[in-house]
């Protein structure tokens, strides 16, 4: 392609090594070492932990904002663990492909499968995220998968904003497919999905098509009305992660 798919895509917002973050819970900062870059992730602790939320946030900004979806977790009880992708907040690097992206998930489960138990960890993704946590649950046996905002895959996304290229040159040329409907079907555990059916930017049936893709147990959470990034303000999101984190 004649142009950046990367800044298409990725919308990082860069913070500088020294900088410090002051969000109200306790946190630790973590950073992982992974072939040519470091991995930045901030761990949230809570007391009496059921487990913890392994969280892959969405494609702009940084922890500096992404931190504050911590609470919705540790206020149920789970410490969380949230990631900075390569050249996002504090984390070196940048992102040239889509392995990339695998592997440098797979290593920060990996860590976190130091620390907890594998029936202990939950994966969470959040618009670009849920590819990404989709395949590390395909690849492993965490407790269940929450995905907020999924894509059928990327490049399903791609073939609805770039209408004037083929989809044949899309198939051919894009770097990013993102195939969660691929992985989708070899996820043992649990899978919840959480989708506004008024998202603007990926459409409500990108869920409905997963959602007759899965063969394990799951549920479609669709919140009436809600966008693509507020359904932290509708009751049936809170809702929802109550009954599936008690």
């Amino acid at each position: 392609m004649s142009f950046d798919q990367e800044q298409m895509i990725f919308f990082p917002e860069v913070l500088p090594p020294g900088y410090r973050f002051a969000f109200p819970e306790s946190f630790a900062e973590v950073n992982l070492p992974v072939d040519g870059a470091t991995i930045h992730a901030l761990h949230f602790k809570t007391a009496d932990a059921k487990g913890v939320i392994l969280y892959f946030h969405g494609n702009a900004g940084s922890l500096s904002s992404w931190g504050y979806v911590a609470p919705d977790f540790t206020g149920r009880h789970y410490d969380v663990l949230v990631v900075d992708y390569r050249g996002y907040g504090k984390s070196t690097g940048r992102i040239q492909n889509e392995q990339m992206l695998h592997d440098d998930a797979a290593a920060v489960h990996d860590y976190v499968k130091t620390i907890y138990r594998e029936e202990q960890i939950i994966l969470y993704g959040r618009s670009i995220g849920t590819g990404i946590a989709c395949r590390v649950a395909m690849q492993n046996k965490p407790r269940m998968l929450i995905l907020e905002s999924p894509y059928f895959s990327l490049k399903d996304i791609a073939n609805r904003f770039i209408p004037f290229m083929p989809a044949a040159l899309i198939d051919t040329v894009f770097k990013y497919p993102l195939r969660t409907d691929l992985w989708i079907p070899q996820v043992a555990c649990p899978v919840y999905l959480f989708h506004g059916t008024q998202d603007e930017i990926i459409p409500f049936d990108s869920s409905t098509r997963l959602e007759g893709l899965i063969k394990s147990k799951h549920e479609l959470i669709a919140i009436p009305g809600g966008g693509h990034n507020n359904l932290i303000d509708y009751p049936l999101y809170h809702e929802g992660l109550d009954r599936i984190l008690k």
